[in-house]
């Protein structure tokens, strides 16, 4: 028998009683409402950076309804006229006890700034602001809410200050990255960020990110035309940043380094482990790492299933689906709450029936060191 449990502000305190944890969602977007952001941010640069200036929105995300909705399930957003998903509660009901995800990754996202450490100032009100609306007690009291450490990966200094102080929160389980700022990561000047975070065991996730125009990923041709282009280049940055992870031989450097790419697809990652593997084989001696390419992805890399893209026959998918070993490197993500979010009860019908259990819930568990229980909600739906 499920415990009965309220969900109003009046009523927040956890059963007693536990379940499985059956379904992690590894991509949750929080937002912050109208001015709760602005206190956090540290001088000077909250006078001199954030306030100092009125600038427009650069509207070149082509998504459908975009003008209305930005891209957002309409019922995400809240009654009160804030943005979607900066109610915590309306939050809880649409993602734990509607959707059926027993813990939720937070991932807030923000743009790169022109200036690393207006970035870094911003990671900082990022943290803070996460721990007090949304990891407090009051927000948190159901336990599915876990937290990013955002950093600015540009400024390795102030990177490294954001893990120290947030490493040991308990309800922080990842340290979040850009992939835009230059150079790649294999350069030396992050080798400070990947040390701090193996220090504390905990997984480096990377997510996409539209910042000011030159700050956004540069192909060897020039910047796209339109925002489609965009959306193929990001998994092309994904690709360059682990091609330089394993050749520049960060892993090597750091062989407890965990990393996670969130949102940038992944069945591309099949065919680059398979030419990353033949140029290892034909130029052994010119390169400097211990082992084939693809043992490096599958050992250090993981990859959210969200967008999950597939060919018309969905055979074709199974199969590559084995191929890659899913089992071993997918991590079930919603992407909530945009017009994209993938149901967890539709997702894990479309995976191979012995990855389900790993690709669903236990290799978020192992990746996030989350607990395999959680307080028992009546009415909360079960993915499977």
């Amino acid at each position: 028998m499920t415990a009965t449990v309220s969900t109003s502000s009046s009523d927040r305190k956890a059963p007693a009683e536990r379940i499985p944890v059956r379904c992690v969602d590894s991509d949750v977007h929080p937002t912050p409402r109208r001015g709760e952001m602005v206190g956090y941010i540290p001088e000077p640069w909250r006078s001199k950076y954030f306030l100092a200036r009125r600038y427009g929105e650069q509207i070149f995300y082509d998504a459908p309804d975009y003008a209305h909705s930005y891209a957002m399930r309409l019922d995400t957003f809240p009654g009160d006229g804030e943005f979607a998903c900066s109610d915590p509660d309306l939050a809880f009901k649409q993602i734990i006890m509607e959707g059926g995800a027993d813990i939720a990754v937070l991932e807030p996202i923000h743009g790169e700034m022109r200036l690393p450490e207006a970035t870094a100032a911003f990671c900082t009100a990022t943290n803070l602001w996460q721990a007090n609306h949304w990891l407090d007690s009051h927000n948190n009291w159901h336990e599915r809410w876990r937290g990013s450490i955002c950093v600015a990966i540009e400024d390795p200094q102030s990177a490294v200050a954001e893990i120290e102080k947030w490493a040991g929160h308990p309800h922080m389980v990842q340290v979040l990255i850009k992939a835009e700022p230059r150079p790649s990561w294999g350069h030396p000047m992050y080798d400070p960020v990947w040390a701090a975070a193996t220090r504390h065991d905990i997984v480096v996730s990377c997510h996409l990110a539209r910042g000011q125009f030159e700050t956004l990923p540069i192909p060897p041709v020039g910047f796209p035309s339109y925002n489609h282009d965009f959306m193929v280049t990001y998994s092309l940055l994904a690709a360059n940043q682990i091609m330089s992870l394993i050749f520049d031989g960060v892993f090597d450097r750091f062989p407890t380094l965990r990393i996670v790419f969130v949102e940038h697809a992944f069945t591309w990652v099949l065919p680059l482990m398979w030419r990353m593997d033949a140029i290892y084989e034909a130029r052994k001696q010119w390169v400097d790492i211990k082992r084939k390419p693809s043992e490096y992805v599958k050992d250090h890399i993981k990859f959210t299933t969200q967008p999950l893209d597939y060919p018309e026959d969905k055979t074709e998918l199974m199969r590559a689906f084995e191929w890659m070993e899913c089992d071993k490197i997918l991590l079930f993500s919603s992407d909530y709450p945009h017009w994209t979010f993938d149901d967890p009860r539709w997702l894990v019908k479309h995976l191979p029936e012995h990855a389900r259990e790993n690709v669903m819930f236990r290799n978020g568990i192992k990746t996030y060191h989350l607990p395999d229980t959680v307080p028992a909600l009546e009415g909360q739906v079960r993915v499977f």
